[in-house]
């Protein structure tokens, strides 16, 4: 198999790194909650600050914020007299919610009564009439209001959330998209108020898991609009008190179009186009299931996509083999060729609304739980997605 060399390379070094001392712990939380350790000194491109740096993405100099700026302490300090209001309990409401919570912070969520994400949060210990409420009390509560609702309903219940985001309040999201497609949403904010962002990049229940396992998510931190003075200090607080790793700059616009681009591009929507191509194309040549299943998704996601996410897309070539070597790089530039035309029609629809108003029309319609889990179900009955669970109940992990 093409990364067996690959796989003892990765075995080794993360050996090695569970044999490296634990990091000093996290906001002071509980002692389970253990921060990364800083970068080594000898890293290029790193002014040697804890908390701020400029660093060098491949020849670009940005801002990042790491957590050592904001230990527990000054978190709890800087934010002793806000109430945040967490809109919504979904993936990122519960996420966020649940984290700045542990954290210390005085944090309430505002849901529907009764329903769904009411009874989630009950059961997740929090107290209706305490610090759980409805979502028009919550807001009025709150002096800092995360509006985390899905897209459509931050556009159905803006009207109902508005009166209550008043002077001298703090508007939170998550997503640039409310604001960034104000002729599809209605969603301006009003002056004096600071609106900012953090987005953390990956879901809420990644947010939470890493947050527990005392590591963090990395998030995109923006400013709208400065009422105060004080929004772009502010928001790089909250992304702390959140459980973000380290945090980058961008624009409420920037974010929502790399967003919903990665989305429907490599992170999801192509990457299960690919799988499927490749595995057709196995299957029509008379492979079998689990043969075309292991060569297509199970190899890339247990061996070599952990690779490049420790070391990048060179040291996994490096630590494969010659003749797998070889082929990567003989295709790669056709897969670029054939995929680049396909990227620029998706980016095109993103930058000119075709994508947010098909989301929040599908989005919009009565029945679109049902109708999604019909697609799901047409996922999961597929024949690759049937045998990889055959093929993932055979790990020895899954097995014990």
């Amino acid at each position: 198999m093409a990364s067996r060399a690959a796989t003892r390379t990765f075995a080794r070094a993360a050996a090695s790194a569970a044999r490296a001392p634990l990091a000093a712990r996290v906001l002071g939380a509980a002692p389970r909650f253990a921060a990364r350790t800083a970068p080594a000194a000898s890293i290029s491109g790193i002014q040697q600050i804890r908390g701020m740096k400029t660093l060098d993405f491949g020849g670009s100099k940005e801002k990042v914020y790491e957590r050592s700026d904001w230990p527990k302490e000054k978190l709890l300090d800087y934010f002793k007299n806000d109430t945040i209001a967490v809109l919504g309990y979904g993936p990122q409401g519960h996420g966020q919610g649940l984290n700045l919570r542990d954290n210390g912070l005085n944090v309430i969520v505002g849901v529907r009564k009764d329903g769904r994400s009411w009874k989630k949060a009950v059961a997740e210990g929090w107290v209706p009439g305490k610090n759980l409420f409805s979502i028009e009390e919550a807001a009025d509560k709150g002096s800092i209001v995360f509006n985390l609702l899905s897209d459509a309903a931050q556009r159905d219940l803006w009207s109902t959330i508005k009166p209550y985001i008043t002077p001298g309040k703090t508007l939170y999201f998550s997503h640039g998209f409310a604001i960034t497609y104000k002729d599809q949403t209605n969603v301006v904010p009003p002056a004096g108020v600071d609106v900012v962002l953090c987005a953390p990049k990956g879901s809420g229940a990644t947010l939470r898991t890493l947050f527990l396992d005392g590591k963090g998510l990395n998030s995109s931190i923006a400013v709208f609009q400065d009422a105060s003075g004080k929004a772009h200090e502010r928001v790089v607080g909250l992304g702390v008190a959140i459980g973000s790793g380290y945090l980058y700059e961008t624009t409420f616009e920037k974010e929502v179009y790399s967003d919903l681009f990665g989305e429907r591009g490599v992170l999801m929507g192509a990457i299960n186009g690919l799988f499927r191509a490749q595995y057709d194309i196995l299957r029509a040549q008379g492979h079998s299931p689990s043969e075309a299943f292991n060569e297509t998704v199970e190899e890339a996601t247990q061996s070599l996509f952990p690779l490049i996410g420790a070391k990048g897309m060179d040291w996994m070539y490096a630590n494969c083999s010659v003749t797998a070597q070889r082929g990567a790089l003989d295709w790669h530039q056709k897969f670029y060729d054939a995929s680049l035309p396909v990227f620029k029609e998706l980016y095109e629809s993103v930058k000119n609304g075709t994508e947010s108003q098909r989301s929040l029309d599908k989005n919009s319609q009565s029945d679109y739980r049902e109708s999604l889990e019909k697609e799901l179900e047409e996922i999961r009955e597929a024949e690759i997605w049937r045998a990889g669970a055959t093929v993932r109940g055979l790990r020895p992990e899954n097995n014990k």
